[in-house]
């Protein structure tokens, strides 16, 4: 339909929306703003004539439009908050030929003041809500849900479904990704969707906890079993859990004779405090959660192979940050409104140049590291707005300019410094994995590092 009515298309979209009391926005099939009426952009104190053409992640706060300009599915009656204000939205694919060609968005409201009303109702519902919520976490120990995912990827989109799809049994589920990528809080999601939502949620950091404490932690003592034992004993994070949910987070650095002792547990569903005369029944949902291959610790009989069958029922890979580029906006933004209400210090916004650089930046640290940049940032900047001077060195582009007059040498050398340089960076300066990755020998990088100076 864009395609064919091209010439004339603004002037239609003005006839149609131009008077509307509804702010509407139309974008095309990767996002990019087609036409936004005068009532959305008064009500975003944006000028008209700078809008079409953006992004749309760039103009309108915690948007979906993009999403469904790719996947082609409408969303109805979904609550927005933009800047500060909570909306509900329409969204729907626009299609010719059969084909997705892009995207119309409707904010539904008649005139400011019903508006405002509606707002204020939806403030006091959440807050109510909220109120709810923080109840039923003090019982219950899990803090997060999907809300606090924030993302607008279509891959982190296709994982909340799959967790609401999986949530309500009592199948056990691996996480695995990257350190930072929020597993915990996947954990954590997991439980308040599904029938142990009312019964504990229990957290175990299998790396935290010292070797030769580990079993009476998991699954407690009885009085006089040890020399120190508290009287009247302590119950196990097993006994914790009965009910409800174990987390068992970096379960790849849990030591051999613990993992038989689990594997027990989990076969029989059984566990036995030391001293205990006998063993008590218990009902657990294990989710546990690793950044190693266990496949490989297996093979180095680090892990027992027959757990990690019980374990990996349902197995859930989280994509890291750098695959998922598309969330760096909203995810930026999201973190930076909890930084600056932790710290109490006014900062709205990012530079645009500084998004570039984020866009820029491979991520080894995922969601963890980027809310520590956007902390550091914080404390550093003077403005509202954060530059990208106010960024860790680390973060801030370099890229090298040709200058007129450069010879095609000069600017192979630079580009080539460039990319070799922005290659060790995200191996963390292994020149074997660095010379792999650019398909070149290892005597040719180290030739390559020593003429650049790297």
């Amino acid at each position: 339909m864009l395609s064919i009515l091209d010439d004339y298309k603004d002037d239609i979209f003005e006839t149609f929306f131009g008077n509307a009391n509804h702010c509407i926005v139309i974008v095309d099939r990767g996002g990019y703003i087609s036409y936004m009426n005068e009532g959305y952009c008064r009500f975003l104190e944006l000028d008209r004539s700078e809008v079409k053409g953006k992004h749309v992640t760039e103009v309108i706060d915690n948007t979906r439009m993009h999403i469904v300009a790719e996947t082609g599915l409408e969303e109805m009656a979904d609550l927005q908050e933009i800047r500060g204000k909570y909306m509900v939205a329409n969204r729907v694919p626009l299609r010719s030929d059969g084909k997705v060609v892009g995207a119309l968005g409707m904010v539904l409201f008649r005139d400011t003041e019903e508006w405002l009303k509606m707002n204020s109702h939806i403030k006091a519902l959440l807050l109510e809500l909220e109120t709810y919520r923080k109840q039923m976490n003090d019982q219950n120990g899990a803090t997060y849900t999907l809300h606090d995912i924030v993302s607008s990827s279509p891959e982190m989109d296709q994982l909340k479904n799959k967790m609401m799809k999986l949530a309500p049994g009592d199948v056990s589920i691996l996480l695995r990704g990257e350190s930072g990528t929020g597993k915990e809080l996947f954990a954590h999601s997991i439980h308040q969707l599904s029938e142990r939502h009312t019964k504990p949620f229990i957290k175990v950091n299998c790396a935290a906890i010292p070797e030769h404490l580990l079993e009476s932690e998991l699954f407690g003592y009885r009085e006089g079993a040890f020399t120190g034992a508290k009287k009247g004993g302590k119950p196990g994070k097993f006994q914790l859990a009965n009910g409800g949910t174990l987390f068992l987070d970096e379960i790849g650095d849990m030591p051999l004779h613990a993992q038989v002792k689990i594997l027990r547990v989990l076969q029989e569903g059984e566990v036995e405090a030391v001293g205990a005369v006998k063993p008590e029944q218990i009902d657990v949902r294990i989710i546990a959660a690793t950044n190693q291959s266990l496949e490989e610790l297996i093979q180095s009989q680090q892990f027992r192979e027959d757990l990690f069958y019980r374990v990996n029922v349902v197995q859930v890979k989280i994509p890291p940050l750098r695959e998922r580029p598309e969330d760096l906006r909203v995810l930026s933004k999201y973190l930076l409104q909890k930084v600056t209400e932790r710290m109490g210090k006014r900062v709205i916004d990012f530079h645009r140049e500084v998004y570039q650089c984020f866009q820029q930046y491979e991520w080894p640290g995922n969601v963890r590291e980027l809310e520590n940049v956007i902390e550091a940032a914080v404390h550093l900047t003077n403005t509202e707005t954060i530059q990208v001077d106010d960024l860790p060195d680390h973060i801030q582009k370099k890229t090298y300019t040709f200058e007129e007059g450069d010879s095609l040498k000069e600017m192979i050398e630079k580009a080539e410094k460039q990319a070799i340089e922005r290659t060790l960076k995200r191996v963390e300066g292994d020149k074997a994995e660095a010379a792999k990755a650019l398909q070149i020998g290892k005597s040719s990088l180290y030739e390559k590092v020593k003429k650049y100076q790297l």
